[in-house]
């Protein structure tokens, strides 16, 4: 008699198991597993000193700008501009040590803010979905003054198990849907995120690549909670129970190797670190 493998409790999880808005989401999910272990290569990359003004451009719900101010404490700033109103809600609601944050509701090609107002000007995560790239970097070089430096980090190549999300989305979902997996590695190579620093205008600009080792939610988890918290969440949200079902069967057969013992998984993530004055 034929025997079929036992159902899991994480295999039943479903998208509606993640209540709560993308930028919810995104503070409660993205952050702890992603955002946050990458901010803080930002911030030690940024060598921030105490008493600095800081922007940190795209800053979603603000783990950066948290770091930022207090590496910099009471006697700094810092400036958080992002273009969506519920990441700012949700950084607004978050508790801060250190300097006082603002928080500012903006395009990161048009702050309005003055010129030559900040020592350090950070950017974690974000430069790929710009659609004017150049213009939001002009934009950090016109707000930082004589000798500031910049510092931005952008995921590199696409680690294999964003490659199989990638193509599930696409024969499950929409085109659209992959699409925003691909612009999430749309700056992979050193020498193309340098030459958008140097055309910008910056100075002794440097881009190292690291890996991280990232530990995530077993597969199911891990696919609803990364939905859940970004773009895709409405996406994925308007197809029928049984579309939704078969994406999750595919892609966590996928990635049962990242998890070989059933548990959390491994992601290998390379990062591109970009510096420059």
């Amino acid at each position: 008699m034929p025997t079929h493998p036992t159902t899991t409790r994480e295999e039943t999880r479903s998208l509606q198991d993640y209540g709560g808005s993308p930028p919810e989401n995104y503070e409660r999910y993205f952050v702890p597993a992603i955002g946050a272990p990458l901010a803080h290569e930002l911030v030690d990359a940024a060598a921030l000193e105490a008493g600095e003004r800081v922007l940190d451009m795209a800053c979603g719900t603000g783990v950066v700008a948290r770091l930022a101010a207090q590496q910099v404490g009471a006697g700094g700033a810092v400036t958080g501009v992002d273009v969506n109103s519920g990441m700012l809600g949700v950084a607004r609601s978050v508790a801060t040590e250190g300097a006082a944050i603002e928080w500012r509701e903006a395009d990161a090609a048009a702050t309005g803010l003055p010129d030559g107002s900040y020592d350090a000007a950070l950017c974690a995560l974000g430069l790929q979905f710009f659609g004017d790239r150049g213009g939001a970097l002009r934009e950090l070089r016109r707000v930082l003054r004589p000798g500031g430096r910049v510092a931005i980090t952008v995921p590199g190549s696409t680690p294999p198990m964003f490659d199989i999300l990638e193509r599930a989305l696409a024969e499950h979902v929409a085109p659209d849907a992959a699409r925003f997996v691909a612009a999430v590695f749309s700056i992979s190579e050193p020498a193309a995120l340098e030459r958008l620093l140097v055309d910008a205008g910056f100075e002794s600009v440097a881009v190292t690549r690291v890996t991280r080792t990232l530990q995530l939610p077993p597969p199911v988890d891990f696919l609803w909670q990364y939905v859940a918290s970004t773009p895709l969440a409405s996406i994925v949200a308007a197809l029928d129970e049984g579309a939704r079902a078969a994406l999750a069967r595919d892609v966590a057969e996928q990635w049962r190797p990242f998890a070989p013992s059933g548990g959390p998984m491994g992601l290998e993530l390379g990062v591109l670190i970009a510096t420059g004055r």
